[in-house]
């Protein structure tokens, strides 16, 4: 375990240092994405070009490997993350798995489209704990369609335990130009 506990870890601090040196956290602008496909889109973020998406930031957890139609994301179960008894709340499994499966899908979509979630089912098999120093979601496309995709993930311990596993059922759509978030947080305060 140790071995891949290290090889995680380093990922983990590779990829911190391109996010920390680059667009930092945010969202992209639409004109930032118009002309890249899904997996060029992620690919820029992970080399910090585009901003990281808050929440991980927020749930102490980041990508760290895409490729088309596969995203893993690693993530540090922590005392923040606890439920009243002692163990890490289940909406912390939900999120993290979900984050690998839309960005699985993400990683294989065409230039111009987007996706939302439908449908997400988690299957919870043993309890986390802060003593588990990292665990992996690592999502795969099992169908991507004009307007629906499906995809699985496993949620894993560096020692290879699963913790959980989840499916998707995603809407793709045609992007429309977006506000960006900052124009209108100003115009509604």
């Amino acid at each position: 375990m140790e071995s891949q506990l290290d090889a995680w870890l380093a990922a983990e601090a590779a990829q911190n240092a391109r996010f920390n040196g680059g667009a930092g956290v945010g969202v992209a602008s639409s004109e930032a994405i118009a002309q890249m496909d899904g997996l060029a889109q992620m690919q820029a973020m992970m080399r910090g070009e585009l901003p990281a998406p808050p929440i991980a930031k927020t749930l102490d957890f980041l990508v760290v490997e895409v490729e088309h139609g596969r995203a893993v994301f690693q993530g540090t179960p922590g005392v923040a993350h606890l439920n009243p008894l002692g163990t890490v709340h289940g909406g912390w499994f939900a999120t993290l798995l979900d984050s690998a499966l839309g960005c699985c899908i993400h990683a294989a979509l065409p230039r111009g489209k987007g996706y939302t979630t439908l449908e997400l089912k988690v299957n919870m098999i043993r309890a986390l704990t802060p003593k588990v120093p990292r665990v992996r979601a690592i999502g795969q496309v099992i169908h991507l369609g004009g307007q629906t995709a499906t995809a699985d993930a496993r949620l894993v311990g560096p020692d290879g335990k699963l913790y959980a596993h989840a499916s998707t059922t995603c809407l793709v759509f045609d992007l429309r130009p977006r506000e960006s978030v900052q124009a209108t947080a100003q115009s509604s305060g």
